[in-house]
Order: structure tokens, then sequence, then C-alpha cells
């Protein structure tokens, strides 16, 4: 088949990445004859493909001054939402993530060499962590922004990741790279080293690296240097409620009757103030100014230090077949700070014990003095109170921030090992290949400076600790019943599969070409809590083990049907049809299917399609995950705003299911040459979606409401809210939502040659029309929207790039804009907002590199050239801002050495 220049095209790089975009494709082309595609387990002999594809080269993860492919991948305009990153100080476990099309890490597959990757992070982890890919050993990554569950089966709803490492290199490549910030902190240094060798029957490629990042506090920018509040006068300072020195709240469980906006009765506590603290060692009633101020004491980048090793081997037993290895290793040691643990308890005020420094104080309580039986109020609204001293007996409520003892420091030791080893060949025109995939990954974490509060709250119980005295916190008897919670999980995977292809029969329009396959997955995972947390004594509820696995068999036919070929308007026409069954020991069997078409109308303008059903199975976490405490945000009168969220497995999930549609075109002028354009919609409807139920709406469904309190959703949530304003619920997992988005991926490339220079640009751009979540309640559209807990869904994200080359140095420019979002906290209530909206914020990077000689290059670049803050908004994340979505470092200088033999 005669390979056209339009072929080259269908592969649509993102702006950043599309300097390699034809290069790649060319070179692939001479070096085999027939290829593989992601997408397809076809091999082919041109680049065709229904569904759109975006190539990264080595060379544009090198211009980035990337280290880690998630933060290349990360930057891509098709994706979004909570992309875990080293930015991401509270709950990152160090982990990094890529959300295609912002529906979240689950819904990406990722492969390495066309193979699943295991599993990977910390705990029972279900999602792969990018930190375990070997950045110096990629070749290239392909970004198949389709669903592709026929082809790959279970989690490619979203689209795939196949990361391809190199393979029949020879000689030696090393590079030294370091980076640093503006502001002198966020360090980073890596070295790593490729070899290999190649012999008359095979060759063999070794690679190692070695990373080391460093921190940065959120002391040391303007932006993140204190938890910002919106008053009447604007934003300032604030902080927790759980300060030094204690704050107490009268812990009394009475209650009062009002009538709510509806004109029903609802119970309400008759504490009506912002209690007493301790705070500089004398006991006054709580105001603003004796918040505490948590950001000093967290990072604002997360440090880490990390070792891959890799190893690729292939060997030829005949003319016909080939065995082959792949084997890699990471070691992974990352941190995160955040600020003292706030610790809470209940007790009674006991005088004989705890001494009389309360008895001064005093409280607001609600009445009724008028005796109709509803709490009074004035003619403003306002509750009538009565000041009242606190007595012996007294129930207290007690929270403290645990300076004490200094800030959590959290830590990660992960090990992730991952071996293939297989065969492949040629029996007569069909090639064949067999494979055993086993992949284990088992980490430790470990958080320091909890309290044992079981232990704290005997010793109250038996007169041995008076918490209303300051200098008992700082008692050496106190240290006793500070710890370290070591938290011990893993997963592991054991994959066996066969597949074959080749061509089936001659049509008139060509050769119909076929693959299939079989394979039987087996996966595990298991999270083992700390003795101390999983009994409940560290304050925070009590965390419950996770444990359980599953097996799958599966089995795949694909097919390539030429239709049309050398016809007018119809230079070549085929169909594509897969087909795939899977039987699970979790919930059965079921079958996914995909068709696509590509209409080459000629050599310069191509059509395409594909349309797809996509399923995702529950992960072994999602399945058998045990009960934990999520720390939620939610909005309501008198509440805290962080909801205490019980949330676990449930055994009963099934299989989310999704349709998913892609329809574009490919134009490649003949009378522009250099030039090509891609176009492409998407649109993915997910049903039968396992997520939680939204907090806020359980509260607001829920929370004395006694219209709704016999509701299946209200009983099983069993809502409550204590003295202290603490909201409590149950929030397990359910197959009760479902999503649906939509929206355009354009691609603009142009490579020309002026004034003896090579010059490459390309402008990438996704609309993102629509991003529909229904959970229960009403639905929800997340286009244009950005969260406080789930990243944002920018309704224009677009990357230009330019960049030329000379005989002996080339140089890059690259903006990525990202357009202003609306913030969902202000969603109805705009004009209480300080800041309802983002605006647009622009990066720009510079890089270059110079080659010194045939054996050294050196290179450098900046990125975030102009020194671009995040933006603060209502309802923000951390850091004031979110560090899912920005860049929270600013200006940030690269450099580095390679040296090739």
């Amino acid at each position: 088949m005669k390979k056209s220049t339009l072929g080259l095209a269908v592969i649509a790089a993102i702006p950043m990445f599309s300097s390699v975009q034809v290069l790649a494709a060319d070179e692939a082309a001479k070096s085999i004859e027939k290829i593989q595609v992601t997408g397809s387990r076809i091999k082919r002999s041109d680049m065709e493909n229904a569904s759109p594809v975006t190539l990264i080269g080595a060379d544009d993860i090198k211009a980035m001054g990337a280290t880690s492919i998630d933060s290349v991948l990360q930057k891509m305009t098709a994706t979004g939402g909570a992309m875990t990153n080293p930015g991401v100080n509270n709950g990152s476990g160090g982990n990094a993530r890529i959300d295609l099309r912002g529906l979240g890490s689950s819904r990406t597959l990722v492969l390495v060499n066309g193979r699943r990757m295991i599993a990977s992070g910390t705990g029972a982890a279900s999602t792969v962590d990018l930190n375990t890919i070997p950045v110096s050993m990629i070749k290239s990554v392909e970004v198949l922004k389709d669903g592709a569950s026929a082809v790959y089966g279970t989690d490619a709803v979203a689209g795939v990741v196949n990361i391809i490492l190199k393979d029949n290199f020879e000689g030696l490549d090393m590079n030294v790279n370091s980076a640093i910030t503006g502001e002198g902190d966020a360090t980073e240094n890596s070295i790593d080293f490729t070899v290999g060798s190649s012999f008359d029957k095979g060759n063999i490629v070794i690679g190692m690296q070695y990373t080391d990042r460093g921190k940065a506090s959120q002391a040391d920018r303007d932006f993140s240097n204190c938890p910002i509040a919106e008053g009447a006068n604007g934003l300032y300072c604030t902080g927790s409620s759980y300060n030094e020195g204690g704050h107490i709240w009268n812990g009394t469980s009475e209650k009062g009757t009002i009538l709510d906006a509806k004109g029903e009765e609802m119970q309400v506590s008759l504490i009506n103030d912002n209690g007493v603290t301790g705070r500089g060692g004398d006991y006054h009633r709580y105001t603003n100014e004796d918040a505490y101020n948590y950001s000093p004491a967290s990072y604002l980048y997360t440090p880490m230090e990390r070792l891959n090793l890799t190893g690729i081997a292939t060997y030829e037993l005949s003319d016909d077949t080939s065995v082959f290895a792949e084997f890699t290793y990471t070691k992974r040691w990352s941190e995160q700070q955040m600020a003292p643990q706030p610790v809470w308890f209940d007790f009674e005020y006991d005088t004989a014990t705890m001494g009389n420094s309360l008895l001064s104080q005093s409280y607001d309580k609600r009445v009724d003095l008028d005796g109709d039986g509803y709490l009074d109020k004035d003619a403003d609204g306002n509750y009538i109170t009565q000041e009242t001293n606190y007595v012996n007996g007294d129930a207290i409520s007690y929270g403290r921030r645990m300076s004490d003892t200094g800030a959590r420091y959290f830590e990660q030791s992960v090990d992730t090992v991952r071996a293939v080893v297989g065969a492949e060949g040629f029996v007569g025109d069909y090639s064949w290949d067999v494979s055993a995939n086993f992949g284990r990954n088992d980490s430790v974490d470990k958080l320091s400076n909890l309290h044992n509060m079981g232990a704290i709250q005997d010793q109250i119980l038996e007169g041995k600790f008076n918490p209303l005295d300051q200098s008992a916190w700082v008692s050496e008897d106190f240290r006793k019943n500070v710890y370290t919670e070591v938290n011990n999980g893993g997963s592991q995977l054991f994959i066996l599969s066969a597949s074959v292809s080749g061509e089936l029969f001659e049509l008139p329009a060509g050769y119909s070409a076929f693959a299939a396959g079989i394979e039987r997955r087996q996966e595990k995972a298991w999270f083992t809590p700390d003795s101390l947390t999983a009994q409940g004594l560290a304050n925070d509820p009590m965390v419950e083990p996770t444990a359980g696995g599953f097996d799958v068999n599966e089995a795949y036919v694909e097919f390539a049907i030429p239709l049309l070929a050398d016809a007018p308007l119809a230079q070549n026409v085929e169909l594509s049809a897969a087909i795939r069954a899977f039987d699970y020991s979790t919930f059965g069997s079921d079958e996914t299917w995909k068709l696509g078409l590509t209409w080459k109308v000629n050599d310069e303008l191509m059509l395409r399609s594909v349309v797809s059903t996509a399923f995702r199975a529950p992960t072994v976490s999602e399945l058998y995950s045990g009960n934990s405490p999520s720390f939620d945000q939610i909005d309501y009168p008198g509440a805290q705003d962080q909801a205490e969220v019980t949330v676990g497995g449930n055994d009963s999930l099934t299989p989310e299911e999704a349709d998913t549609l892609t329809a574009g075109v490919v134009y490649e002028p003949q009378w522009l040459d250099g030039f090509s354009m891609t176009l492409d919609y998407y649109e993915i409807d997910i049903e039968n979606a396992i997520t939680k139920v939204d907090s806020q709406y359980i509260v607001d469904q829920c929370l004395n409401n006694g219209t709704n309190a016999s509701t299946a959703l209200c009983q099983s949530a069993g809502v409550s809210m204590d003295a202290t304003g603490r909201v409590k619920f149950n929030n397990q997992l359910q197959n009760v939502g479902s999503e649906k988005t939509s929206g355009v991926d354009l691609n603009l490339a142009y490579s020309f040659e002026v004034a003896g220079l090579n010059w490459k640009t390309s402008l990438d751009t996704t609309y993102l029309d629509e991003y529909v979540v229904e959970v229960t309640g009403d639905p929800v559209d997340y286009a244009g929207i950005i969260t406080s807990g789930t990243g944002g869904y920018a309704d224009f994200k677009s990357n230009l790039t330019v960049s030329v080359a000379g005989d002996n140095w080339d140089a890059q420019y690259q903006a990525r804009y990202i357009a202003g979002m609306d913030s969902f906290a202000c969603i109805g209530k705009e004009d209480s907002c300080y800041a309802p909206s983002t605006p647009t914020v622009v990066y720009h990077d510079i890089s270059g590199n110079y080659l010194v000689n045939d054996t050294v290059t050196l290179s450098a670049g900046v990125n975030n050239l102009f020194d671009k803050q995040p933006p603060y908004y209502t309802g923000n994340n951390n850091s004031n801002t979110d560090p899912y979505t920005y860049d929270v470092l600013g200006r940030r200088f690269f450099a580095g050495v390679n040296v090739k033999f």
C-alpha cells in the first residue's frame, strides 16, 4: 500500500510536541514495514487511524526541562480536573496522575509498550503513578483521545496513554539536568544514562535515572503565606479555629426549636457564640484574631527522591521467532508537610482536678423568654441570648492545634516493579505474540506527630491530665502520647495474553486485516492501617483495612475492512470494527464494541469517525476499601466549613458504562506545503457512574430537614451536627451518577524554511462544550467552572509552539492559555463572592539547545517566563488557589548537559 502524505497528519500533535510529529512518523515508516498505532491491535503499513492520536517525542519532553512525564502530559489541552502533581500537598501521597477530559484518572488507561502498567502509589492503589515511568527511557508517547475498551478493556473510557520505551538502542546517552525557581527554592537535580548494545541475534538496553526534587513553602509566596477569608472590607488573613492554646465550646446537647424559612420546625443548639480560647496564656472570648495561620507550616511544592531502573532485551531464536523481556523498577521517597494536628474531644469540667480557670468565662445561650416554645429573635432576626458563666460539671467540647509538638510530617516509601516476558514471530503471513506481564507495588507511608487521643482522654478521666493547664501540653509525660502512624499497602497484577494478526482475504479495495487475542488478568490490592488508627485512637475516626481481588477472562477480535479504493471522491474508504467479551469474577460477563470509518477523499482531505461503547470495572479499592474519614468542604449556617464524612467501598458495585463518539477531519493541502489541520468533535456519555453523593447535597437535603428524614439517602447518611458545629455523615460509593462531556479539538501545524532556518509552528486548542455531572440532585455543567477540590474545567485551553533550528542549535517558544473560569462555590450567589471567577492565565516558556560537538549538547530554558502568579478565587482549593490547574512555583530556570557516544 502506498503511503500518502495525508497519513502523516492523522496523528495530531499538540503544539509543544508537534516538532517531531512528521519526523517521527517518517522514521517509523522507514524502520519497519508494519506498525501498530495506539487504538488498534492491527499492524499497518501506514499511520492512518479512525481515532485521534497525539504523538509526543523525546525531544519535546527535553524542551520542557521535564524529569517526570506528568509535567508534560498535564499540560495537554485535553486534560483537566484533579491532576495530582508536586504542587498538591494535602492528600497527594507523592503521586502523579493523568486525567484526560477531566473525567478522573481512573478513566484514563496507561500502557507501557502497549501493555498495562501496574497500578501504583500508596495504599491499595487503583491508578498508575506516573513517577514509575523513567523519562530518560521514553522514545515517544502516544495519547489516544477516544474510548478504547473494545481494544484494551477496562479503564479506557476517556482515552489511553501509551508510553513507548527505547529499544534497539546502541551506544551511551547520559544527561545531567538541574532546575531552580526565581525564589531559589524547589531545586531539582537529575542524572540519567542509557546504554545499549546489539549483537548477532538481539539487542539489550539498560537505563538508570535518579531525581532529587526539593521543596517550597507556602510561607515563601505572597499569594499563599496565610489562608485568605473574605469580609465586608475585602480580603484578610484568617486561619483555623483549632488554634494554639485550645478552643473551648460549651458542649451541651440541649436544643431549642425554631421555625425555618418554610415555616417548619427545626432543632438548633442553644449555644450561640464562638467559644473561649487559651491562646496567649489567658482564657478569653475567641475572636478572628485568635485563628491559627496554618499556611507557613505547609509545603507549596513537595520534595521527592526517585530511582528508576530499566532493562529491555530481544533475542532472535530463528528467522521467524524472537523472545523479549522488559523490566522496570522504581523506588520513590516522597514527603509532604502540613500544619500541626488539630485535635478535638469532649470532657466534663471538673474544678477539683482542672482548677477554676473557666469559672470566670462565659458563653451566650439562646433563650425562649416569652415561653411560646420557640427561641426568641430580635427585630433584625438575630437570636436573643443570655450571657452564662461556666460552672463545675459543664460539658466541654475542646479543640486544639498541636503546635506544641510540631507539624505533621508525611513520608512515603514506594517500590514498584514490572516485568514482561514473551515471544513473538510469524507463521506464514500471520504475526503472533504471547506474553506474561507481572507487576507489584508496595508502599509504606508514615505520618509523624500524631497524638494518641484515646490515652489522653483516659488520663483526663483518671484526673492525671488537665487539658486546661497550658503547661501540661508541653510536659515530658505528655510527649509519651505522641506517635508516628505507619501504614502499609500495595497492589499486584498478573496478565497472560496471546494474540494473532494478519490479512484475511483480498477485496476489490484491498486486503481485509484482523487481530484477535485472549487475556487472563488477576488483580489484588491491600491496605493495612496503623493499629492505633485502625482503633480510632488517633483523634480522627477509625480507618478500616482494605483487602481483596478479582480475576477476568477476556477475548477480543478486530477487523479493518477496505470498502472503496481509487474511486471518485473516495481514494480510500475503510471500516474498522472491534468487539471484546469479558467475564469478571466480581460481577459477571458483558461485552463492548467499536466501529470506525476513515474516508480519504484525496491526498489532501480525510474524514474519520468512531462510535463505541466503553466500560470501567470497579477497582479493588472501590469494592473492598474499609471505611475511613474524609473531610469535605460544606456550607451550612452554624456549621464548621469541613464535614467529617465516612467513606468506603461497596462490594455490590457494577461497571460504569459509556457511549463514545469522535468525528473529525484531517486536511493537508498540497497548495501549502508543510501545513496540516485536524479538527475532531468528541462526546463521552457515562452511565452507572461510581461515585459518592455530593456532600453539600446531603447536608442540604438531610441536616435538620424533617421533610426528608425518612428518605433512603438521609437514612443511609445519618447526618448529625455537634455543639462545635462539626457535621458528620456516611457517604459510601454507589452506582448513582452519570457524566457527559463533549467538545472540539483543533490542531494547526505548519513547517517551513526561512532564512536558511527550519521553522515549525503549531496551535492546539480544546473547546469544552459541556461536562454535565448528575448525582442524585440536579445536573451540574462544569464547563467553564473551577471547584474547591476537583480542579478546573476551562472551556478553552490552547497551546502555541514556535520552534526554529539551525545547523547546530535550536530554540523553542511555548505559550499555554487557560481561559477564565467561574467558581463553583459562587454559582447563584456571585454578588456575595469577592472573587467569583478567575482571570485568563497565559504561561510563556522558552528553551534551547546548542550542539557543542558530536558528543556534547547543552540545553537551557525558562518556564513561566513572566512569573505569572496563580489566581485567587472564592471557594479555592489550597494555597488560596488551585494547584491542580495552575503553576504555583512561578518562574523556573533549568539547564542540562547531554553526552552521547
